[in-house]
C-alpha cells in the first residue's frame, strides 16, 4: 500500500508539474487582464493620468447609445459569417483536390496556399492595400485591361463596399492553414471505403457527400469555430492597417473602436468596456456555434 500511495503521489507531482504552469500563464495574461478590464470599465480614465472618477455602469451604458458600436458589432459579426463561408469551401475544395486526385505537384500547390500562413497580418494588410492602390494598384491595372480608359477605382474609399474589400485579404490569409487540417483529416479516412464506392458506382460528389463529408466534419466544426473566435477577437490588425475603421467608421471593428477610443481619444474606461462586449459576444456566440455544431452533427449521424 505505501508503494501504491508514493507511485500516486509522484503521479499527481508530474500532472501538477505540467498543470500549474500552465494554469498560472493562463491567470497572468487571461483572467488577470479581464479582471482588471471590468474594474477600469467602472471609471472615467484617461489611461494617462492617477486620476479616476468612479461613474459606475456608466462607460456601458454610454456604450450601447453609441451607434458605432453596434456598427462594429455588425461588421465582426460580417467578417465572421464570410471567412467561415470563404475559408471553409476554399479549404475544402482544396484539400479535396490535392487528396482526392492524382496531381504530381501536389505538395508545391499545398506549400504555395500556406505561403500566406507565415507571412505577417501586418504585411498582408500592407499588400492588399497596393492592390487595391486606386493608381498602381494591380485589381484596377487588371480591369483597365478590358476597358479604354484607365479603371482608377478608390476601392477603399466608399462607405458602401469597402467592409467587403476586407473579405479577400481575411480569406487569403487564413485558407491555407485550414487547408492542411483537412488534408490530414482526409488522408485518414480508410481507402477501403472508396474502392467501395467506386465498385458501387458512385462519383467524386456521391463520395465527398457520403464519405468524405461526415468523416472530416469534427475537424470541420474545430475551424468553423476557431475562425470565429480569431475572427472576433483579432480582426482588429487586418482592418486597422487597410482602414483603420474608415471611411466613416464603415469598416470599423470592435478591436479597432476599442483602439482608437482608448489609445487615441484616450476614453481608457470606455475602451475597457468595449473590451468586456467582446468578451461576452466571443464567449455567447462560442456557445451558440457549439449547439448549432452539435445539432449538425447529430443529424449526420
Amino acid at each position: 500500500m505505501k508503494t501504491s500511495g508514493t507511485a500516486k503521489w509522484q503521479r499527481n507531482v508530474f500532472i501538477a508539474s505540467f498543470t500549474i504552469p500552465t494554469l498560472l500563464f493562463f491567470c497572468i495574461f487571461t483572467i488577470y487582464p479581464v479582471i482588471k478590464a471590468l474594474y477600469y470599465s467602472m471609471f472615467d480614465w484617461s489611461g494617462m493620468s492617477d486620476h479616476m472618477d468612479f461613474i459606475g455602469l456608466q462607460n456601458f451604458k454610454d456604450m450601447f447609445r453609441d451607434p458605432i458600436v453596434w456598427q462594429a458589432l455588425g461588421n465582426d459579426y460580417f467578417l465572421v459569417a464570410g471567412k467561415v463561408v470563404g475559408i471553409m469551401l476554399l479549404a475544402t475544395f482544396f484539400a479535396v483536390a490535392l487528396t482526392r486526385f492524382n496531381f504530381k505537384l501536389a505538395g508545391f500547390f499545398r506549400s504555395i496556399f500556406f505561403i500566406p500562413n507565415v507571412i505577417s497580418v501586418v504585411v498582408i494588410g500592407v499588400l492588399w492595400n497596393f492592390i487595391y492602390n486606386p493608381q498602381i494598384g494591380f485589381l484596377n491595372a487588371f480591369l483597365s485591361l478590358f476597358t479604354k480608359e484607365p479603371v482608377t477605382i478608390t476601392w477603399l474609399g466608399f462607405t458602401s463596399h469597402t467592409i467587403w474589400m476586407l473579405l479577400p485579404p481575411s480569406i487569403w490569409a487564413g485558407i491555407g492553414f485550414y487547408m492542411i487540417l483537412l488534408i490530414a483529416a482526409i488522408q485518414n479516412v480508410p481507402e477501403s471505403l472508396y474502392e467501395a464506392s467506386d465498385l458501387e458506382g458512385s462519383n467524386q460528389w456521391q463520395q465527398f457527400r457520403s464519405i468524405t463529408m461526415p468523416l472530416v466534419w469534427e475537424q470541420m466544426k474545430v475551424s468553423i469555430l476557431n475562425i470565429m473566435m480569431t475572427t472576433l477577437n483579432g480582426s482588429f490588425v487586418i482592418v486597422w492597417i487597410m482602414t483603420e475603421g474608415g471611411p466613416d467608421n464603415s469598416t470599423q471593428v470592435m478591436g479597432s473602436y476599442l483602439y482608437q477610443m482608448a489609445f487615441r481619444q484616450y476614453h481608457f474606461g470606455f475602451g475597457a468596456a468595449i473590451g468586456v462586449l467582446i468578451l461576452a459576444t466571443s464567449l455567447v456566440t462560442t456557445v451558440i456555434l457549439q449547439r448549432v455544431l452539435r445539432q449538425e452533427t447529430i443529424e449526420m449521424s
